[in-house]
């Protein structure tokens, strides 16, 4: 059976894209794989030949040094605490915000929602001395608290929540509080699992924003037992920066909970990515 031209152009054309892609995701996995690989490896083998990818000696050394003589787990524990709280607490204003600004209808609605998309186009650096003056005033200077109060609203999740808010069928809203339901009931058993989408890509990137956090740690703690992991793999590389064996480990464990979240949300995530787009 001959192949027509129009299917070997369809053909070489997948082809190409493919090669293209594989590439691109090599570039992207390459330094990853080769950050695990260092972490099994001695600090020795990394220093004289640093081109092998597979250890050739193969050592948990690196890894019983991060677990065992440092406060990793309290580090842990601050990181889980800090971004499952904000990660929590973003998805549940944005939704409810989303959801207000997308049902009511009320005075100064349309300047209040211009307001808050300004507020995206302003970096935070420009905030960041009166945030700091806030924080400090209110008693939260070296606290885990001063990681969490000031992210209680996201002006992106809002947005994007509101987006997928005005998808749902007005008719779906009124014929359920004809049958008695309140503003929250609907909120709560209709509009939640019309927007999942929305909330899984939300929540995927609050927690990589949040997790990932190195400057505000920065700013606003100071003593090591309340440090998140990116500020204290920062200062554990510092302190053992003869060992890249251990600061390799200590890497290659921060990814853990990251890789858990994407799994247990890509669906939601892809969904909600494409969606937005078309929106």
């Amino acid at each position: 059976m001959k192949i027509s031209v129009s299917n070997r152009r369809d053909f070489r054309a997948r082809a190409f894209i493919f090669v293209i892609l594989a590439v691109m995701a090599a570039c992207i996995v390459l330094p990853y794989l080769w950050m695990l690989s260092n972490s099994f490896k001695t600090t020795k083998e990394t220093l004289i030949d640093p081109s092998h990818l597979l250890p050739k000696e193969f050592t948990l050394e690196g890894y019983r040094k991060v677990l065992t003589e440092s406060p990793f787990f309290r580090w842990l524990g601050n990181s889980l605490f800090v971004t499952g709280t904000n990660t929590v607490i973003v998805l549940f204003t944005s939704s409810l915000v989303g959801y207000i600004f997308s049902r009511f209808k009320f005075r100064g609605m349309h300047f209040l929602f211009l307001l808050l998309l300004f507020t995206m186009m302003v970096p935070a650096q420009v905030t960041m001395i009166t945030t700091f003056i806030l924080v400090d005033g209110i008693g939260l200077y070296d606290s885990v608290f001063a990681l969490i109060i000031p992210a209680f609203v996201n002006a992106f999740g809002i947005y994007l929540c509101k987006q997928f808010c005005d998808e749902i069928p007005r008719e779906l809203m009124e014929s359920a509080k004809i049958d008695g339901a309140g503003n929250f009931t609907i909120y709560r058993k209709i509009v939640l699992p019309q927007i999942r989408p929305a909330l899984g890509a939300l929540a995927i990137f609050t927690f990589l924003e949040y997790w990932n956090d190195y400057l505000n740690p920065l700013i606003y703690l100071s003593s090591t037992k309340n440090m998140t992991l990116p500020l204290a793999l920062s200062y554990f590389s510092t302190q053992h920066a003869t060992n890249l064996s251990a600061t390799m480990a200590a890497a290659a464990l921060i990814m853990v909970p990251t890789a858990i979240v994407f799994i247990l949300f890509q669906k939601q995530f892809i969904k909600g990515i494409s969606m937005t787009g078309m929106k």
